[in-house]
């Protein structure tokens, strides 16, 4: 499951920079604003996956947290 998932954030990152940042296919390369458009976004993609994942992860341990407190009848 975590291939899968790395894979779908993988090609989410690859449409959206893509997308967003590549307008002309007259040659094989990326001009210079281009590749620093895509650098840039890929760059903030992954610093927004990294952050979600972690407030994520605080949100699952308050869950548990209430959950723990709950059953020990706090």
């Amino acid at each position: 499951m975590q291939l899968k998932d790395s894979l779908a954030m993988y090609n989410n990152l690859v449409e959206r920079c893509f997308g967003g940042c590549v307008s002309s296919f007259r040659s094989k390369t990326l001009d210079k604003s281009e590749t620093s458009c895509v650098e840039n976004c890929a760059s903030r993609y992954v610093k927004m996956t990294q952050r979600v994942g972690l407030r994520f992860a605080e949100h699952q341990a308050m869950q548990q947290k209430k959950a723990a407190d709950a059953a020990a009848g706090l």
